[in-house]
């Protein structure tokens, strides 16, 4: 999803700008020239760190002058002159607002990160002196209050909806005094959050487990040695280096026969920003619920859950914790039965003392591989890297008739990255597609899509979007190519979905295009990708060994399909604890004043199933609801498996790759954005609303 709304915080803001037009002192600044490269892309390798904060104020100018062309337009407003006249504005501060923190994400330092600090302020200034800009709020409200005579198609009304909306929840009838304190708040929030990912960066990278003795190494797979002796190398060390990287981090949890490395990494992970160091969180994240919390009463809600989830399907508060309530009390009987399970095999394992939770990986991992003799690493030959992406890409062919191909002619931001141009059965250009698979020290952890352009129609020209997809896999190394573990291809696959979204958006207007809907509908797409995954069908057009090219055994596919379920009880308490917390965060009607730790600890008592470890925390390092757009929302992933389980059961009932049901996908809900309310798209592609009982099912937790 769009990065920049990590900047607001707070808010669904309306961001408004113009084409920039250049000047001779200009011309040398690529970001404010015209891109002269294939289909326009960003010119990444002319655009240098002194670039950004010129091409952030000259957009800005220009954006105050189109912003001052509408409010002083002489004629009556109209849905046109005003709102439409919005829409398309912003497209060069947009751009380039995007390619900053893109790649403050994803190839940053410490010198982007201060430009990005200073652009996010910069950025929530300009927005709040758009949003509370009372001459174009009249205007907005003279279009709003004529909107059942003016005969607008349904986006047109969706795009005048959320426009007024939009200004009311960004304190347009705040009274004078409440709208500066909302800049305040505002601009402060833009700063914390930016801060917030900076130091989980930073503390993720600081950290490095240096093994010199070989028998440390006991239990790790070859491809884990591999790539720890070669991050050594890397680093100019000998020995072994294991990072907090999840390529690492998760396969040393799980192999690793060293009980005491094994927590010396548990607490290394669980203790980032917390530690009272530089890089701590914990007044960063405390501060920004309790701003959070300042905007709800601002704008006349008890809560920032009960704000934001106004423009969201669950709607209020009371509806997501009663959902999430539901799947506690479906999960929690197995997951408590799952934990003891594993305590048991241990014992017989020789294992005496209580399950710690960096134990968990390790003795489930046993277990799983005892009951189903199922282990990831006999399945990593079957998904070399480049192997996987030629069958995402013939899934994509086969469901949506796309074709993928690559341009080296497209300036990139880094090495790893490549670019492809996407196409339809007819022909027709669809989208330009980065692909950033590995993970590096500029690089924030885990996996995300995001643009650099969005699609929109400018009159008769259909703009197409430019789409990243950016991961942390297993790299290659000097032996072996990336070979990706089961969960990095279903990590793939659901990214891909989100692509999807973006790549076949078929919208009038940028601000409801590709994966501009609601949060909790955003990703029911890439949810559904998963369900490929674990289809023999699927995966024999491209998982063969990378040695022998045998195509993946029945009995492996078969393994993965019983195992699927495994410990699913335990895995979905996980998941609503992450919810859960981030509800608890936003749901606060006074200022927290008890510590972060304490907060924490109240919030999810009911939900721990193992033995609760002093010094780490999870909301410390929680960046999709303190610094990306996730705030009162987290549950949406859960709520989105629901609409997966769903929508999946049409593609089994008429064939994985069925034409028809692909092409009412694309058409209802890939091509459509947030043009129209996600439940009417959903009911029309389905035939009926969402059902819980589906993903019951397939979860096994219900019969």
């Amino acid at each position: 999803m769009n990065i920049y709304g990590k900047l607001t915080g707070t808010m669904i803001v309306i961001l408004v700008a113009a084409s920039c037009k250049n000047n001779s002192s200009e011309v040398k600044n690529p970001l404010l020239a015209e891109f002269d490269t294939p289909f326009q892309t960003p010119p990444f390798d002319k655009i240098r760190h002194e670039h950004y904060a010129p091409a952030i104020d000259s957009a800005i100018a220009e954006a105050k002058a189109e912003v001052e062309a509408i409010t002083s337009n002489p004629a009556k407003s109209t849905f046109e002159n005003t709102i439409e006249a919005l829409d398309r504005s912003g497209r060069r501060l947009n751009l380039v607002s995007n390619i900053l923190f893109n790649l403050n994400e994803s190839e940053t330092d410490s010198t982007l990160q201060g430009i990005a600090r200073d652009a996010a302020i910069k950025l929530t200034e300009f927005s709040n002196d758009v949003n509370l800009n009372p001459e174009l709020f009249k205007r907005v409200k003279q279009v709003w209050e004529m909107r059942d005579s003016l005969k607008l198609t349904t986006e047109q009304q969706t795009l005048l909806s959320n426009t007024y909306k939009g200004f009311i929840r960004n304190g347009a009838n705040l009274s004078d005094s409440d709208k500066e304190k909302f800049r305040a708040i505002s601009k402060e929030l833009a700063d914390l959050s930016l801060r917030f990912n900076e130091n989980l960066l930073a503390e993720t990278n600081s950290y490095q487990l240096h093994i010199t003795n070989e028998s440390d190494l006991a239990g790790l797979p070859a491809s884990l040695k591999d790539a720890a002796a070669y991050t050594a190398q890397q680093k100019g060390k000998g020995g072994w280096i294991i990072t907090l990287d999840y390529p690492m981090y998760g396969p040393f949890m799980k192999y690793s026969e060293n009980r005491e490395l094994r927590k010396q990494l548990y607490m290394a992970y669980g203790s980032r920003c917390f530690k009272g160091n530089e890089y701590d969180n914990q007044a960063i994240a405390k501060k920004i619920a309790n701003l959070r919390l300042e905007i709800a009463n601002l704008l006349g809600y008890p809560n920032y859950a009960s704000f934001v989830l106004q423009d969201r399907m669950a709607e209020n508060p009371e509806r997501v914790n009663n959902f999430l309530k539901e799947l506690v009390d479906a999960s929690m009987p197995a997951a408590r039965r799952e934990v003891e399970e594993v305590r048991g095999f241990a014992k017989e394992l020789g294992f005496n003392e209580n399950i710690q939770p960096w134990d968990w990986s390790f003795y489930s991992e046993k277990l799983k591989n005892s009951r189903y003799s199922y282990n990831e690493e006999e399945l990593k030959p079957y998904f070399e890297l480049n192997r996987v992406i030629n069958g995402v890409f013939t899934l994509a062919n086969k469901l949506y008739g796309l074709t993928f191909t690559p341009n080296n002619q497209i300036p990139v931001y880094h090495p790893d990255v490549k670019a492809y141009e996407v196409y339809d059965a007819t022909h027709k250009f669809m989208a330009v597609l980065y692909l950033d698979f590995f993970p590096r020290e500029g690089k924030s952890g885990g996996a995300w899509m995001t643009s650099f352009r969005s699609q929109y129609r400018d009159g008769s020209t259909d703009v197409r979007p430019f789409v990243s997809l950016v991961t942390n896999f297993t790299k290659p190394t000097a032996t072996q190519p990336s070979l990706l573990t089961f969960y990095e291809v279903s990590t793939f696959m659901h990214e891909f979905g989100h692509a999807l979204h973006g790549m076949l958006s078929e919208c009038t207007y940028s601000s409801l295009s590709g994966t501009s809907v609601y949060r909790d509908f955003v990703e029911l797409p890439s949810q559904l990708m998963e369900n490929w995954a674990v289809e023999k069908e699927f995966l024999d057009m491209f998982a063969s060994h990378y040695q022998t090219g045998e195509k993946i055994p029945q009995e492996l596919v078969q393994k993965i399909i019983d195992s699927r379920n495994f410990l699913a009880g335990y895995s979905s308490i996980r998941q609503l604890s992450f919810g859960v917390l981030d509800m608890a965060w936003h749901t606060v009607e006074k200022p927290v004043t008890i510590s972060v730790g304490e907060f924490e600890k109240r919030a999810i008592a009911n939900l721990e199933v193992l033995p609760t470890v002093e010094g780490t925390n999870q909301s410390v390092g929680f960046g999709h609801i303190f610094d990306g757009g996730y705030a009162a929302g987290y549950y949406g992933y859960k709520w989105a498996e629901v609409l997966d389980a769903d929508a999946f059961e049409m593609f089994k009932e008429h064939g994985i790759f069925n034409p028809e049901v692909a092409a009412s996908f694309r058409t209802n809900i890939l091509s459509k954005g947030g043009s129209e309310h996600p439940m009417e798209l959903y009911k029309r592609f389905r035939g009926h609303e969402p059902s819980i009982d589906p993903l019951l099912r397939r979860s096994g937790l219900k019969n």
